[in-house]
């Protein structure tokens, strides 16, 4: 990889200088800043991610590739980063993107995302990868529910999960993250303090969750055209949507105890967010208001996760890396409601955590 004394041409290009006389400044910080790549940049998680990381003051964003062999620039893709980047996509090519690049994140699709974080590691840069394909504990889930061979099945079950509230000691050295999926990070931040700590039942959990149309990505689709899903609501994947493992898994993982939890996702006539209705069964003894009371106690020195007195809505967490919880009491359940951002906090915003914690700087840089 190329070493920093070879930064400032690439970033004078990438980054415009306006005034002569702020060059040698200019130069000097962009020098000591860490140099993102971003595989697989066109996406509405990608657009997210550049956003956050143009406000990172430890960032430049030195490398974004695509698929499109046309290497359209970035400006024509996302018009919203129009003159706040001047950066060209490519085509990956792992010689040309190790020597401009300290950190990678991969927002490609399942398996063809390990083929290039294994070269990635490879070449010692630290990656957060947005698929699915380090999430689960090991290869015949994968390969069952994705239907792919694995690309790099050695490294299955030995990658931490991205949700920092619950495995920030496992992120803080690692050289891969997990980034976790946007259904589970509203089904896991209430659910696992209160079944490690055995407030409630193991089940039934009942996951019902509603999300917006970004959530099924930038790519052309039927069931997501405009007249298709414009004043409708309708379930999808009922019992065998892919985020259906990862749930149960990493509950397991924490918790130390297998759950089946009933999962049904909705599409949502809306742009973006995440809400989630979840029911459960408090243990003999417990109700909703000490479910709320471990939760806070759970909470308390984390920045990302609200726990609220009142129903959340996700207007409340748009556009922020923040999840938003509260329980309810109804009958012999609790009812307890989690909302995010499925593209922030469900994606780039907690991708974001993550490598401010793999890098040893402050959590919530460029997140607040």
């Amino acid at each position: 990889m190329a070493g920093l004394q070879d930064l400032p041409d690439v970033l004078s290009t990438l980054y415009p200088i306006k005034s002569e006389s702020d060059t040698s400044t200019e130069i000097k910080k962009l020098s000591t800043m860490i140099r993102v790549g971003i595989v697989g940049g066109t996406g509405y998680t990608a657009l997210e991610l550049i956003k956050i990381l143009l406000r990172h003051p430890d960032v430049c964003i030195t490398k974004l590739t695509s698929r499109d062999e046309s290497c359209p620039p970035l400006s024509e893709v996302h018009p919203q980063i129009r003159e706040r980047l001047e950066l060209n996509f490519s085509i990956f090519e792992i010689e040309s993107f190790a020597e401009q690049v300290d950190f990678a994140f991969c927002c490609l699709p399942h398996a063809a995302s390990a083929k290039i974080v294994k070269q990635l590691l490879e070449r010692g840069i630290k990656v957060v990868d947005f698929s699915a394909d380090y999430r689960l504990n090991d290869t015949a889930t994968f390969e069952k529910w994705y239907e792919v061979e694995h690309p790099d099945a050695n490294r299955v079950g030995s990658v931490p999960y991205g949700i920092p509230e619950l495995f920030r000691s496992d992120i803080q050295n690692a050289e891969l993250v997990a980034n976790p999926g946007c259904f589970p990070s509203s089904a896991l931040l209430p659910l696992v303090p209160l079944l490690s700590q055995s407030l409630i039942e193991s089940t039934p959990v009942i996951i019902d969750s509603k999300t917006g149309v970004s959530g099924a990505g930038r790519k052309p689709n039927l069931k997501f055209h405009y007249p298709e899903c414009n004043e409708s609501v309708a379930a999808y994947g009922v019992g065998k949507h892919r985020h259906m493992p990862e749930i149960n898994q990493i509950i397991a993982r924490v918790c130390n105890q297998e759950i089946s939890a009933t999962f049904t996702p909705h599409l949502i006539p809306m742009d973006r967010g995440i809400l989630s209705t979840i029911y459960v069964t408090p243990k003999q003894g417990v109700n909703a208001s000490a479910l709320q009371d471990q939760l806070n106690d759970f909470y308390r020195d984390e920045t990302f996760v609200r726990i609220s007195d009142t129903l959340p809505k996700t207007k409340d967490v748009t556009h922020t890396n923040y999840c938003d919880i509260s329980i309810s009491q109804c009958g012999e359940f609790a009812v307890i409601v989690s909302v995010l951002d499925n593209l922030i906090k469900g994606a780039s915003g907690a991708a974001v955590q993550n490598f401010n914690i793999m890098l040893g700087l402050p959590e919530t840089t460029g997140l607040i």
